[in-house]
């Protein structure tokens, strides 16, 4: 079976979960015996993928894209100078700029990515579909979310292949449009979900919500639960004196740092918490930097500047480095989300975890017994979860052995692969 999984890049600038979890399954899919390849879109990779990239180009390069979709004649450039807007130095350079990870002014070129070969980005589809036709010629095409469904009909007609979609936070993107474009988004998707032969869903939560959103039939769509490679994390000795409390994500307003910022401040209050520390890592946008900035005034304002510690680099190597000095870990996201690879890192190193009690939070907590939840999603309640297990040293304990064995029970990149090789062959022996 040949397999392409279609990725996104975030150009390596922040802690992508898709990216790592499409990279991590590319890896163990390999591992079996499949032959895949990762086809990169937009931006670079965040890893280093190269081996299981090939010598794939990069496809929808974001630089060609936009420029397709502001200037008509940027539709119909000569090859030579959409390969020179592709060039790596270039679509590194983009991804560090404000706006090029988020939706707000970039909502028309989404419609139009959705339309596909009736979109602006049409000559771009024809090189994608060219190039797999030629050089591939796959059975199966994964595309990493459903913001790619543009591409699906042309994939089945064009290459007789089998398309499957993966789900998760697709709400991320979307529900920050305004609302007739975030209808039309959503509607759109409903549309070219109709020529997809599987949908997989991260969480039995986000699966609900995919049906609803974009009225995808039962039958359609699988939860395969997200996993991590659990080789190298070592146990954190849960500090207690003094305490630390960690964050590992994209370090924005939106995935809840200011939430966990002003808990941990809450908390310093306090003289039993006056060396409460808080770490973070994940790394951040050019649209983050000036409230991560804020975030740093405020704890050097109040003379706690020597409790606020970031990491900077996060690879698996120093996000391994990051866990084992951590007692409790919460991303407080707004919204919640679908799965939370950062949950599984977590636990992986015997972290417990403190979340609220929304989206997917609930469902994993419960699978696995590592954490706590809390609601609202404020910083007062978030404060108060987390005073409950700091005067608790021995329940935080107890938690985060009990989630170490779930996670490796139940949330390994490989029983992962073991699940999306079945739905893979189911796909392939259905006749449409």
């Amino acid at each position: 079976m040949k397999i392409v999984h279609m990725i996104p890049g975030s150009g390596g600038t922040f802690y992508c979960q898709n990216c790592l979890r499409d990279s991590e399954l590319v890896r163990s899919l390999k591992s079996y015996g499949h032959d895949i390849l990762m086809a990169p879109m937009y931006l670079p990779l965040s890893v280093d993928d190269k081996e299981y990239a090939g010598d794939f180009p990069i496809f929808y390069g974001a630089i060609n894209i936009y420029l397709e979709e502001k200037l008509s004649l940027f539709r119909h450039t000569p090859r030579w100078l959409e390969n020179l807007l592709d060039s790596q130095p270039l679509l590194k350079y983009a991804a560090k700029k404000s706006g090029s990870t988020r939706a707000e002014g970039l909502e028309e070129m989404t419609i139009s990515m959705l339309k596909g070969e009736d979109g602006r980005q049409a000559t771009q589809l024809e090189h994608l579909i060219e190039f797999l036709k030629k050089e591939i010629k796959p059975d199966v095409v994964h595309l990493s979310n459903a913001l790619l469904l543009g591409l699906a009909r042309r994939l089945k007609n064009d290459l007789g292949a089998k398309v499957i979609c993966s789900l998760q936070d697709e709400n991320e993107w979307v529900d920050p449009m305004r609302a007739g474009y975030r209808d039309t988004v959503w509607n759109l998707m409903a549309e070219k979900a109709e020529e997809v032969d599987m949908f997989v869903a991260t969480s039995g939560y986000y699966a609900d919500k995919s049906k609803e959103l974009m009225k995808i039939p039962p039958e359609k769509i699988r939860v395969v639960s997200g996993g991590i490679n659990l080789d190298g994390y070592e146990n954190s000795p849960l500090p207690f004196d003094p305490p630390v409390i960690g964050y590992l994500c994209r370090m924005s307003e939106y995935f809840g740092l200011g939430v966990v910022a002003d808990a941990v401040l809450k908390l310093k209050r306090d003289e039993r918490f006056r060396h409460l520390q808080l770490h973070l890592t994940g790394g951040y946008t050019g649209d983050d930097k000036t409230f991560v900035s804020k975030v740093k005034r405020e704890f050097y304002r109040l003379g706690f500047e020597n409790d606020l510690l970031i990491y900077e680099k996060f690879d698996k190597e120093n996000r391994i480095k990051f866990l084992k000095s951590l007692t409790l870990l919460s991303v407080p996201v707004l919204t919640g989300e679908a799965f939370g690879s950062y949950q599984v890192e977590a636990l992986a190193a015997g972290v417990p975890i403190v979340q609220p009690n929304i989206g997917g939070y609930p469902e994993f907590v419960k699978a696995t017994g590592g954490g706590i939840l809390y609601e609202p999603n404020d910083s007062d309640q978030l404060a108060s979860a987390i005073e409950s297990l700091l005067t608790n040293p021995d329940k935080v304990r107890e938690m985060g052995a009990q989630g170490q064995i779930a996670v490796r029970e139940k949330y390994s990149i490989d029983d992962m692969a073991k699940n999306i090789i079945n739905v893979y062959e189911n796909a392939v022996n259905t006749t449409s």
